[in-house]
């Protein structure tokens, strides 16, 4: 039987011959390169250390995967001052600038909308601004807004839009405001207090947020401990002197929202909202043991929320989380996590709420402690990037081996929803298995799409763009 190549010329098969190897090595190379960018580690392949992190590389980790509890361990890395040639690393295609060194602790950072870039600095009690030229990752203005507050984090600008008047910031003990016009560097004028009597003690960090429409203002207020051991086991009258107050589990339950907390831990690991003067207070969700991220999904109007879940039951148990904010859900703490898995140190209470546990979009790696979280709307970096969210790992003390120390990209599809993948994209904090140089708290985006980072291990900011 004739072959379709049996008329060529010799030369005429050796230039196809040519052309298929060529196409054949490149198509190999495509594949490497895009095997390299996007491997994806999935179940106990997910839950290695710093070593395995890498740009491009991607987790997917499911409820299934969620290992039994295991005897805890503790590893706190020791922070060692940044080496002379430290960089961190992102994706081929972007670099990261260092844009100051002139910081103390700088904590959320989050954009105005004419493009300054206020920073917070919670151990410090102030607020910072940076001036940015677009394209440049050199301040020409570092310059005090406010001090004086107590260990501000979340800031938020309001009205949402292009002329706020007031910039809201969330200390430890509640809300204040500043009065505020497009360009101000400094506050013009005193603290406003708008939130008050909001328990600081345990988790300080408060991160806010406006809804949409600019009609409500969210506050996370995370748990006064690890797993509330020092609650009582059930409200008392003599604890709520209020005329509202109940006395009895049973009375509590159908008073308050699903799986609220009493005590100690009363208005905490809760979502609150209130006016934007700070009345009308309501409990959106409960049971997130410390929401230290909160933000608005542009596609959605979806509040968002990345929490650090709690510790001493091993090193690959429980997952941190982000998940949107669902209105009146319970998302388990102290009782239950990621669903009907009880906290073996609270066996056999609340078996009411056990399947009531509203189960979170993303698993993230246990102990990396994810903190401030953005979702990218610029069109800087590759359209891919549009719509998916980048979330600060802090990393933890409460690991054997380290993990987190990076910035990581949340991946949703065309419709705005989770895949449930997460990707490395900024690392290389880490120096060894007991030293860290770095430890990212806050991303923003500026109005040229680029990235902004903070991390509190030196005090350092870091601009991230393509080259």
């Amino acid at each position: 039987m004739q072959s379709a190549n049996d008329d060529l010329a010799p030369h005429t098969i050796r230039r196809h011959s040519t052309k298929l190897v060529a196409l054949a090595a490149c198509c190999l190379t495509l594949f490497a390169g895009a095997s390299a960018f996007g491997q994806v580690l999935r179940g106990q392949a997910a839950m290695g250390d710093w070593r395995d992190d890498k740009p491009g590389l991607r987790r997917l980790i499911t409820a299934r995967d969620l290992p039994a509890v295991a005897k805890p361990t503790t590893g706190k890395a020791q922070v060692v001052p940044m080496p002379a040639d430290a960089r961190p690393q992102v994706p081929d295609g972007f670099t990261a600038e260092l844009v100051t060194t002139d910081t103390h602790k700088p904590r959320v950072i989050r954009a105005a909308p004419n493009g300054d870039l206020f920073v917070s600095d919670s151990m410090f009690g102030s607020v910072r601004v940076l001036r940015v030229p677009a394209g440049t990752s050199k301040p020409a203005k570092d310059v005090t807004f406010a001090s004086g507050l107590q260990q501000p984090y979340g800031i938020a600008f309001y009205p949402p839009g292009p002329n706020p008047r007031w910039v809201y910031v969330a200390n430890s003990d509640g809300v204040v405001r500043f009065a505020y016009k497009k360009g101000d560097l400094t506050a013009t004028g005193k603290a406003q207090r708008v939130v008050d009597g909001i328990p600081w003690v345990h988790h300080y960090g408060r991160d806010i947020a406006f809804s949409p429409d600019g009609k409500r203002l969210y506050l996370s207020v995370g748990s006064g401990s690890n797993i509330a051991l020092d609650m009582f086991p059930e409200p008392h009258l003599t604890m709520h002197p209020e005329p509202s107050a109940v006395d009895g589990l049973e009375a509590w339950a159908k008073l308050k929202p699903l799986g609220a907390a009493w005590d100690t831990e009363e208005l905490r690991a809760d979502v609150l909202s209130f006016d934007p003067d700070g009345k009308n207070m309501k409990i959106v969700a409960t049971g997130l043991r410390n929401c230290q991220g909160m933000t608005i999904q542009p596609a959605t109007g979806q509040l968002w929320c990345a929490v650090n879940e709690r510790d001493d039951l091993g090193d690959n148990t429980p997952f941190e989380y982000a998940t949107h904010v669902v209105e009146g859900a319970f998302y388990g703490w102290p009782w239950y996590y990621l669903g009907a898995n009880q906290d073996p140190r609270h066996a056999g209470q609340r078996a009411d709420l056990k399947d009531k546990v509203t189960v979170p979009d993303v698993f993230m790696q246990a102990h990396t402690a994810p903190l401030q979280m953005t979702f990218y709307m610029g069109d800087h970096f590759p359209a891919g990037y549009k719509g998916s969210a980048f979330v600060t790992m802090h990393g933890s003390w409460n690991r054997d081996r380290r993990v987190g120390y990076k910035v990581v990209r949340l991946l949703f599809d065309a419709s705005g929803k989770p895949t449930g993948e997460y990707e490395d994209f900024m690392t290389g904090f880490v120096v060894s298995a007991t030293q860290v140089w770095g430890r990212p708290v806050g991303v923003a985006v500026a109005n040229d799409g680029s990235l902004f980072v903070t991390e509190d291990g030196n005090g350092t900011i870091w601009r991230i763009s393509r080259r």
